[in-house]
């Protein structure tokens, strides 16, 4: 079984590749879109800005590969940048279309003063749905955030975990074989251990 992780220059692809590791699971860290068309799942991490991160795909031929991996039915896992770049668009420093796989926008906390910005640290997750990759986590666990922008998907049932920080907000979805985390699960201990073997044995 090949853990594929998308290597496109925007994220901390080491750390990723460390947490599967320790979830008991190999991972490579690769931009090769062959490599991509032969691994069983597909990892799309990402830190940073939203339109450099959609150049950069696009640059290294990665678009196409990503679309197919998720048309096959392969598992595919996004994680923060990873997840918001599953979107239609994005409104960070201007106007970016995102892949369009799931229908909904990017935007911005707009919050009272007592709310900083970005939402850093951890926060609890209510789940909204009984998602496979969520197996054996307690409803209510606590996941670690580092992100000024959320996730508004157009279909509520796609939402597998809300969080609130000055308001509900999407923090992690799931459709058929598509999995996406606004949180880190390498930076989430045992819980965010726990949905990396989930997926890794989907």
């Amino acid at each position: 079984m090949t853990i594929a992780i998308i290597d496109y220059q925007m994220g901390n692809l080491r750390s990723v590749q460390k947490a599967f590791e320790s979830a008991g699971h190999e991972a490579i860290i690769t931009s090769d879109p062959a490599e991509l068309r032969k691994a069983e799942r597909i990892v799309l991490p990402g830190v940073g800005a939203f339109g450099d991160a959609i150049a950069e795909l696009q640059r290294r031929e990665l678009v196409g590969p990503i679309h197919e991996a998720i048309d096959s039915g392969k598992p595919f896992l996004g994680v923060c940048l990873g997840m918001q770049l599953l979107f239609d668009v994005s409104y960070e420093g201007g106007r970016f279309e995102g892949l369009g796989i799931l229908k909904g926008e990017v935007r911005k906390f707009d919050l009272p003063r007592e709310f900083k910005v970005p939402h850093m640290g951890w926060n609890r997750g209510v789940f909204r749905r009984a998602a496979p990759h969520l197996t054996g986590i307690e409803d209510g666990e606590h996941f670690y955030f580092v992100h000024s922008y959320y996730c508004a998907p157009e279909d509520p049932t796609v939402v597998a975990i809300e969080t609130d920080y000055g308001g509900p907000f999407c923090a992690a979805v799931w459709r058929d074989n598509l999995f996406a985390t606004q949180f880190h699960p390498e930076k989430s201990q045992a819980a965010g251990l726990q949905i990396l073997k989930n997926f890794a044995t989907l």
